[in-house]
């Protein structure tokens, strides 16, 4: 069975605010470690359970944020950027199951650190008319290549929101929300055994299905107008709002590649402190 962790990083065990997530600053240091000892938790997982093959695709930022020398040697690594499906490259070799590790609720929900690929201007997206998050977007991804969501883990709040884009999925809350910078947060060796544990569980929904590719809508909506006005430029993007532009693809491959353009045009628009 060939199995793909797409690892993400505000969702992992402990962490809090924006120090704990960026690359550079003492606590991502920190954080980087306890990020891998939750990717090897659920490899380890995985793996009793009879996974042979673990891709883990770093999802986070940069995408350099996991310890290669820390992870657990039954799994191999994919990292760095600009890769052409990004946090779920990989999910079109063949693989039986994936796994949302690390993974957080989306703009303009509630959650730790919630947002959806950029991390203030987008204020909400949309998936054929359902608030979507990263996790919703992904899952849809998967599907088309047949692919089950096995587990997903992060805080409460993205539990919650996993319940209902991936029915029967295991899901592990390794902190509970307070507030967006602040959580009731569970010690790495109590979170390490949850997610080996439903890991280990997930495996029994593992297993190809049949692929389902269809037409998808996105709409994204900004915290300024003239974000909306710089993406629409991009051919089959309309601006739909004042703050909100859609645009609609063949299948959801194509989708998330035009989604990417959108957020990258979006964040080079961004002017200084008025954003």
């Amino acid at each position: 069975m060939r199995i793909m962790i797409s690892a993400d990083m505000e969702g992992a065990t402990g962490v809090t605010w924006t120090d704990d997530v960026v690359p550079g600053t003492e606590q991502w240091q920190r954080f980087r470690r306890l990020f891998t000892g939750d990717v090897n938790a659920v490899a380890a997982g995985l793996a009793d359970a009879g996974a042979t093959d673990l891709l883990v695709n770093e999802a986070h930022s940069s995408q350099r944020n996991l310890l290669l020398e820390d992870l657990d040697p039954r799994a191999r690594m994919l990292t760095g950027r600009h890769k052409p499906l990004s946090m779920m490259q990989g999910v079109d070799s063949g693989v039986d199951g994936v796994v949302f590790l690390g993974y957080h609720a989306g703009a303009g929900a509630d959650g730790v650190l919630s947002h959806t690929y950029l991390e203030n201007q987008i204020t909400g997206v949309w998936l054929d008319g359902t608030h979507a998050s990263e996790g919703r977007l992904n899952a849809a991804l998967a599907a088309e290549y047949g692919v089950p969501v096995l587990l997903v883990t992060g805080d409460d709040k993205t539990c919650e929101d996993a319940a209902d884009y991936a029915p029967g999925a295991e899901l592990v809350a390794v902190k509970e929300c307070v507030s967006r910078y602040a959580a009731i947060c569970l010690p790495p060796s109590r979170t390490a055994e949850m997610q080996t544990d439903a890991a280990r569980r997930a495996m029994a929904r593992a297993g190809r299905g049949e692929p389902s590719p269809r037409g998808h809508r996105i709409e994204v909506e900004f915290d300024a107008s003239h974000l909306a006005q710089a993406t629409a430029v991009i051919p089959t993007v309309d601006q739909v709002g004042v703050r909100r532009v859609g645009f609609d693809a063949p299948n959801m491959t194509e989708a998330m590649k035009a989604f990417k353009v959108v957020t990258a045009i979006a964040a080079g628009a961004v002017q200084g402190k008025y954003g």
